[in-house]
C-alpha cells in the first residue's frame, strides 16, 4: 500500500524490525509523514466508500448522532441543571442551563451559556469544549476548557455565568495540559507548564504552584513540586454542606499515589494513606477514601472513611469506618456525596447495582435499593447541598433513560427515554463464562438473534479492553446495534482480566509480566464463543481502542487464525518506545518499563509491533488513529501499518486529521468513522 522497500518474506519468525527506519514516522506533523497518511487515508476511503452501502452507513450514524431526542444529560450545581449539546445546527455545541424546575417539567426554554461554533467562528480556531469546573456552591463563576481540534492539551478561561461572557482579566491558562481547581473565589490551585524543565517525562505538569487573582500567571506561588519520572499532580476540591477543602494528589506512578490536604494557612499535610487508594468524595466531615489494597483491616476494593477533624487536629487518622465492602464478587463504581447520603453504584458479577449508604452514631448504614432491575445504573449527577439524583439506566437492549429521583422524598421520576435506534425484535442477550487458560472463569456477554442456526457463519465482533482497571459494561449502543446488531451481527463483549470488572484483584492479577493473562481471556472468550456454534474463525472479528487498540495488536500476532477482521483504534503497539511517546511514560506501572532488560523481556513477548512474522494468514486489518491525539502517539499505528507494508501485508489505514484520542472532533467525523469501521467489518466477516 505504499512505496516502502519490502524484504523478501523467507521464513516465519518474527523479524527485528529496523526500527530507525520508520522512526520518521513517529514525526507528528512532519511533512514526509502527513504525507504517507493521506496516501492511506486515500486507498482506504477508495476503497470503503465505493461500497454501495457506505452513504446508508454513514446516514444512519450520522441519523442517530445528531438526532433531536437524544437524552440532554445534566449536571446539578445549586438550583441549575447545566447541560452541553450538539447537534447539526450546533456542529461544536452549545452550553446551556434552566432550572432543575423546567428540566423536570421538560421545558424547552434553555438559557444559552455559551456558543462554541460562534467562538470558534469569531477566534477563528477549531475550539473544542472539554468541560467546565465551577465555584460552588453559587456557581457564578467557573472556568471552562477549550481544546483546539479536541487534543488533551487546551486552554482554560475564566468564565461569568450571570451575565454570560469571559471574565475581562480573569484567570486566563495559554495552551498546555494543565490540571486546576479553585481554591476560593481569587486563588486556583494549578499545574500546568511553567517552562523548561517544568514537565514530567510523560508530558504533564509537574509543579502546583497557588495563583492569586490579579497577579501574573509567572508569579504564582509553588506549593509542590515532584521528580520528573513521576506521573500526574492534580488539585482536587471536595464540598459538602458548606464545607468545602483543598488535595493535592501526587502519582509517584498510574497507581501510587500520596494526598496533601491544603490547610487554610496555605500550606500542605500529607494524609498518612496507602500509596494504592484514591478520594472519593467528603460527608458530614467524613473523607471517604476507595482502597486499591488492603489496609488496617480494611480489604482492597473496599470504601472506607476518616475523620477529617481529627486528622487536621492531630495529624494523624484515628478510626477508619468501612463505608461499603464489595467482597471478591464486586466492585465501586461510583460514589457520589448527597446532602443526607452516599449513593455507590458497583457492579456484582457484572451486574449493576446502587446503594444507599448514611452516617448514624458514627456508624455508616446502607442498603442495597431495587432500583434498576437488570439495566446498568449510572448516577448522571449529584449535588451535595440536595438529595436530587439524576439517575440513568440502560442495556444492550433497553434504550438510554433519565431518572430525577429522591430517594428520602421516595420521589422516582422518568424524566426522558429515547426512542429505540435500532430493531431489537428476536435479539437477546446472555450472560456466560470462558474457560481461559490458567482456569479462570471469564464472563463475558453475547447479543444474539434468537433462533438462529448454529451452524458457524454468523458475523461476530467481539469487544474487549482489558486494562487500568476500567469496567466494560453492557450499554446501549444505537451505532452499534444500528450498523452491526440489526444487520445481522453478532456481539460479544469480553470482560477479562486487566480491567475492573472485580475490583482491583481483577486488575492487578494482569498487571506487568502477568500481561498476557489479558490476552489469553479474550481468546479464551472468543474459542468459547466459536464452539457454541455461533461462528467461525473465518467470519469472527474483533475490535478495541487505546489499550483495546493494543489488545487488538496481540490478538492480530498472537492468534490470526481466530479472527477474519481486527479494528485496532488509536493503539499502543510499539512496546520498546511507548515510554518515550508523550505520555506513555505514566503507563509503566502498567505495562512495566522497556529499558530495563528484565522488564521488556516479558514486554518482548507481546509488543505487537515486534512479533510480526513473514508468510502469516494475517486478517485484513483496520487501523485509526488520530493526527492531534496527544495521549497515544499516531506513530504507534503508522509504524506497525508500515512495516506490515514491508513485509507485503494487506491493511486498511485510516488517520483522522484532528480530533484527539477520541478521533473525532464533530459528530459528522464521528459518523464517517463509525461508518468506515462497520462497513469494513460487515465485508470481511459476512
Amino acid at each position: 500500500m505504499d512505496s516502502l522497500d519490502k524484504p523478501s518474506a523467507d521464513s516465519n519468525k518474527a523479524e527485528v524490525p529496523d526500527e530507525q527506519s520508520l522512526l520518521w514516522l513517529e514525526e507528528i506533523e512532519g511533512e514526509r509523514a502527513l504525507d504517507w497518511v493521506k496516501e492511506q487515508n486515500k486507498l482506504t476511503l477508495q476503497a470503503l466508500t465505493s461500497d454501495p452501502r457506505f452513504e446508508e452507513y454513514q446516514s444512519e450514524a450520522l441519523q442517530i448522532l445528531t438526532a433531536s431526542d437524544r437524552i440532554t444529560y445534566g449536571t446539578l450545581r445549586g438550583e441549575f441543571v447545566y447541560n452541553f449539546w450538539r447537534d447539526e445546527q450546533h456542529v461544536r455545541g452549545i452550553w446551556r442551563r434552566m432550572t432543575l424546575k423546567q428540566f423536570r417539567q421538560e421545558s424547552k426554554q434553555w438559557e444559552i451559556l455559551l456558543d462554541i461554533d460562534q467562538l470558534a467562528e469569531t477566534e477563528k480556531e477549531n475550539w473544542i469544549y472539554k468541560g467546565v469546573d465551577s465555584l460552588g456552591p453559587a456557581h457564578e463563576r467557573c472556568i471552562i476548557e477549550l481544546a483546539p481540534g479536541g487534543t488533551d492539551t487546551a486552554v482554560y478561561r475564566e468564565f461569568d455565568i450571570p451575565s454570560r461572557t469571559f471574565v475581562k482579566d480573569g484567570f486566563n491558562v495559554p495552551l498546555a495540559k494543565t490540571n486546576l481547581c479553585w481554591e476560593n473565589r481569587d486563588q486556583l490551585l494549578i499545574a500546568t507548564d511553567w517552562g523548561e524543565g517544568s514537565l514530567n517525562t510523560s508530558g504533564y505538569a509537574r509543579i502546583l504552584k497557588r495563583w492569586k487573582r490579579g497577579t501574573p500567571l509567572s508569579e504564582a506561588e509553588t506549593l509542590l513540586e515532584t521528580d520528573v519520572k513521576e506521573t500526574f499532580i492534580y488539585p482536587i476540591d471536595l464540598e459538602h454542606a458548606g464545607q468545602r477543602v483543598c488535595f493535592v494528589m501526587r502519582g509517584h506512578d498510574f497507581y501510587h499515589f500520596s494526598f496533601y490536604l491544603v490547610n487554610s494557612a496555605g500550606t500542605l499535610s500529607q494524609l498518612p494513606l496507602p500509596q494504592k487508594c484514591s478520594l472519593s468524595g467528603l460527608f458530614a466531615g467524613q473523607l471517604l477514601v476507595e482502597l486499591k489494597e488492603e489496609w488496617r483491616g480494611s480489604a482492597a476494593g473496599s470504601l472506607i472513611s476518616i475523620s477529617l477533624a481529627e486528622f487536621q487536629k492531630t495529624g494523624e487518622i484515628g478510626e477508619v469506618l468501612t463505608v461499603f465492602d464489595p467482597g471478591e464478587s464486586g466492585t465501586v463504581s461510583q460514589v457520589r456525596c448527597a446532602k443526607d447520603a452516599v449513593y455507590v453504584t458497583g457492579i456484582e458479577h457484572v451486574s449493576s447495582q446502587i446503594r444507599e449508604v448514611r452516617l448514624q452514631d458514627n456508624q455508616w448504614q446502607g442498603r442495597l435499593l431495587p432500583w434498576g432491575e437488570n439495566d446498568v445504573i449510572s448516577i448522571s449527577s449529584s449535588d451535595s447541598s440536595s438529595n436530587d439524583l439524576l439517575l440513568a439506566r440502560d442495556g444492550f437492549l433497553q434504550p438510554s433513560s433519565l431518572y430525577y429521583v429522591n430517594f428520602f422524598e421516595e420521589v422516582d421520576e422518568k424524566l426522558q427515554s429515547t426512542p429505540a435506534r435500532f430493531n431489537t425484535d428476536g435479539l437477546t442477550v446472555e450472560k456466560h463464562f470462558a474457560i481461559s487458560r490458567d482456569k479462570t472463569e471469564v464472563p463475558y456477554f453475547i447479543v444474539y438473534r434468537k433462533g438462529m442456526k448454529l451452524d458457524h457463519t454468523a458475523p461476530v465482533l467481539q469487544y474487549g479492553y482489558g486494562g487500568f482497571e476500567i469496567s466494560i459494561l453492557p450499554h446501549y449502543s444505537p451505532v452499534m446495534g444500528k450498523l452491526w446488531l440489526e444487520k445481522g451481527g453478532v456481539y460479544v463483549l469480553a470482560n477479562i482480566r486487566g480491567g475492573g470488572e472485580y475490583g482491583p484483584r481483577w486488575h492487578d492479577s494482569a498487571l506487568l509480566e502477568h500481561r498476557q493473562r489479558a490476552y489469553d481471556d479474550f481468546f479464551a472468550v472468543a474459542e468459547a464463543v466459536q464452539s457454541k456454534g455461533f461462528s467461525s474463525p473465518k467470519h469472527y472479528g474483533a475490535m478495541g481502542r487505546s489499550n483495546g487498540g493494543l489488545l487488538m495488536g496481540v490478538a492480530l500476532t498472537q492468534r490470526p487464525e481466530l479472527f477474519n477482521a481486527i479494528v485496532c483504534g488509536v493503539p499502543l503497539l510499539d512496546m520498546k518506545r511507548f515510554n518515550k511517546l508523550l505520555a506513555g511514560a505514566s503507563w509503566m506501572a502498567e505495562y512495566g518499563n522497556p529499558d530495563l532488560p528484565e522488564q521488556w523481556e516479558f514486554i518482548s513477548r507481546y509488543s505487537p509491533f515486534h512479533n510480526l512474522k513473514t508468510e502469516q494468514a494475517y486478517p485484513k486489518v483496520y487501523f485509526f488513529t488520530s493526527t492531534k491525539d496527544d495521549r497515544v502517539h499516531p506513530g504507534h499505528a503508522r509504524k506497525m501499518a508500515a512495516r506490515m507494508d514491508q513485509l507485503g501485508y494487506e491493511f486498511f489505514y485510516y488517520e483522522n486529521i484532528e480530533g484527539g484520542h477520541k478521533g473525532n472532533a464533530n459528530q459528522k467525523q464521528e459518523a464517517m468513522l463509525s461508518a468506515l469501521e462497520y462497513l469494513y467489518l460487515m465485508r470481511q466477516l459476512a
